[in-house]
């Protein structure tokens, strides 16, 4: 009996000291990894199409993406060109995480805002 209330204690213990995560993190992290590690296989098109499910997934969810996620896109779109949508991704980093406007202001800066 006492195995069994330590066993049921330790399992409570566990779940309840688990947080749930604040951001969805998806391919984030191993998509910026990959992208030094393997620059051949991690391109910024692979990295668009993963990281934009991604986003689709989360927002299906009502999570968040993390600090930097959208000026990692903006960076993104602008090594594919897309110049327009990465002015509009690191305004959404900007709006989002205020902390980061002075840093984004350069990056639309470069892309001709």
């Amino acid at each position: 009996m006492k195995i069994l209330l330590l066993t049921f204690s330790c399992a409570l213990f566990v779940t309840g000291c688990s947080t749930p995560t604040l951001y969805s993190w998806g391919n984030y992290e191993s998509m910026v990894y990959g992208m030094y590690a393997n620059p051949d296989k991690v391109t910024p098109e692979v990295q668009l199409e993963k990281l934009l499910e991604d986003l689709e997934k989360a927002e299906a969810k009502g999570k968040k993406m993390p600090p930097g996620f959208h000026a990692h896109l903006g960076f993104l779109y602008h090594k594919t060109g897309e110049l327009t949508n990465a002015r509009s991704s690191f305004e959404t980093e900007k709006a989002l995480f205020p902390e980061s406007a002075t840093l984004m202001d350069r990056f639309i800066a470069n892309t001709g805002g």
